[in-house]
């Protein structure tokens, strides 16, 4: 009885590592190549070195503009994960105009990025913005807002509603109860979104080049 549960845990695991080795594959050529010389267009197998991560690593060019993309990321992680959550609190609560606000926010996410960048390039030329830092975190944020809304509201319709009823018996307010029971209960859908979001801006050209 307990034979066959582990075998088939084992099983999924193996199955799981091959398809992520299988993903990855193509990676392993270009890191490992990265740690040996080319010399006309060819790689040296037989001279490791890392002569090439110590050029990158002098290369301020590349080094200020990976820090912009950080702080690019980590500023539409937190715009998103904050609006996003509170956007699917609104919707789980069954309030007004619940089919309008989906698609607002589903609308940038389904369209080209093209499209996306040229909509959000008139509105801030419309109200006088110009193109800055700021206008790139708002032009992805508004992208990613949908993945991080989604996962949240997935999790908030997964969530018993019994906790919160059980918290409010036990003379907790709505702020307790939302900082106490809700919160915490959405912690790794935050966490999930937050990553995906993260992952989203730092692979957008589109809207960036636009913005």
């Amino acid at each position: 009885m307990i034979a066959a549960p582990r075998l088939s845990t084992i099983l999924l695991a193996a199955i799981t590592v091959l398809v992520a080795a299988l993903l990855y594959s193509p990676l392993f050529v270009p890191i490992a190549s990265s740690f040996f010389p080319v010399a006309r267009g060819e790689v040296d197998w037989s001279s490791p070195t890392v002569e090439t991560y110590v050029a990158l690593a002098g290369n301020h060019e590349i080094l200020a503009a990976l820090r912009t993309t950080l702080v690019v990321g980590v500023c539409t992680v937190v715009l998103s994960v904050v609006s996003g959550t509170l956007l699917a609190l609104y919707y789980h609560g069954r309030r007004a105009g619940r089919s309008l606000l989906q698609f607002i926010v589903f609308l940038p996410f389904l369209m080209p990025p093209i499209i996306s960048g040229l909509a959000l390039l008139i509105f801030f030329r419309e109200i006088g913005l110009e193109r800055s830092l700021l206008t790139v975190v708002i032009g992805h944020t508004v992208f990613v807002l949908a993945i991080v809304y989604r996962t949240v509201l997935t999790r908030l319709q997964s969530m018993s509603r019994t906790l919160v009823e059980a918290s409010y018996d036990l003379g907790a307010t709505k702020w307790q109860t939302f900082w106490r029971v809700i919160l915490p209960n959405l912690s790794s859908a935050t966490v999930g979104g937050a990553i995906l979001a993260f992952a989203l801006s730092f692979d957008e050209t589109m809207i960036t080049i636009l913005v």
